[in-house]
């Protein structure tokens, strides 16, 4: 069954494009990314603005398309954090289903969380359904925090912080104060504070661009290659030092390595930030990257519900 998933996150569109079979193992056909910034201006203001609007038009007009030419038997659409706390989320949805014939479900933050990590641990249990695992997804909006055996969930928190957010209400500048880093640490630190350390046998995975990216940096990759970054292994150590390097820098300089995507350089500090203070919170020393998460979940799920029908 060939089925494709639209994550429409706070800062990033991702469509997965996957052929899954009754056992449950999924193979990739396409894997799209692009950044929208659908949640610009959401946290501050309450609205989606007007010109996002036609620019999320652009990317899932050619998302869809690529799934059309691909023969997808059944598209999913998922919206989390910027759909959820957008005043004109209807209207937003209203225009999308209108001008595209495409039907968005806003998840809830458990739903949302629960979906990370069925995508992100799907490659841990093909052969072996055991393990001990959590899944961290820092997103622009929001950062989910999962845990579970194998591919039940046990517990699952939705933390309304991410680096967006973060972004628009402290690190609005490059490089930040010292005043700005510590409100910063202090705000995260508050939606953390119900967050308890992991068991020690728990294998902590990362999805989404903040990992990513520390990824590629830590292995100074000129281009992209998912290959070495999808279970690559970061520590705190590396984390720390990488923060340091750029929390001193303007965003031009940010902006110069070729790891960072130019429109991820301006939120990339606070997604580090808060990744720090959960490592800190959780007692982890390591965090393995992967790039897979909820549009891999999504499509697992869907396929999951279509096959049982």
């Amino acid at each position: 069954m060939r089925l494709a998933s639209i994550d429409i996150g706070t800062n990033t569109i991702l469509m997965l494009i996957a052929d899954v079979e009754r056992n449950g193992i999924l193979s990739v056909v396409r894997d799209e990314h692009s950044i929208a910034r659908l949640g610009k201006g959401v946290d501050e203001h309450g609205f989606i603005q007007k010109e996002t609007f036609q620019r999320v038009q652009r990317i899932l007009l050619k998302f869809k398309s690529i799934a059309d030419s691909n023969e997808v038997q059944h598209l999913a659409a998922c919206g989390t954090s910027a759909l959820r706390d957008a005043a004109n989320r209807q209207e937003f949805l209203d225009f999308i289903r209108e001008h595209l014939s495409i039907d968005i479900k806003i998840l809830s933050g458990r739903e949302e969380a629960e979906s990370t990590y069925v995508g992100a641990v799907s490659e841990y249990l093909e052969g072996s359904p055991s393990g001990e695992f959590a899944v961290l997804d820092i997103g622009g909006g929001s950062t989910e925090l999962v845990a579970g055996t194998g591919s039940n969930v046990s517990s699952a928190v939705s933390i309304d912080i991410g680096s967006v957010r973060l972004t628009e209400r402290i690190l609005k500048n490059n490089p930040p104060d010292n005043i700005a880093l510590e409100n910063a640490v202090k705000l995260v630190q508050h939606h953390l504070r119900h967050i308890s350390p992991l068991p020690s046998a728990t294998v902590l995975v990362g999805v989404a661009g903040t990992l990513t990216t520390l990824a590629a940096l830590d292995l100074q990759l000129k281009t992209f290659d998912k290959t070495l970054i999808n279970r690559y292994v970061l520590t705190r150590e590396t984390i720390e030092r990488i923060f340091q390097e750029l929390r001193h820098l303007t965003l031009d300089e940010i902006r110069s390595y070729p790891q960072i995507h130019h429109s991820r350089a301006d939120i990339l500090l606070a997604g580090i930030l808060i990744l720090r203070e959960i490592l800190r919170k959780v007692n982890v020393s390591q965090i393995t990257v992967s790039d897979r998460g909820l549009r891999y979940g999504i499509v697992l799920q869907t396929a999951r519900t279509l096959l049982n029908a």
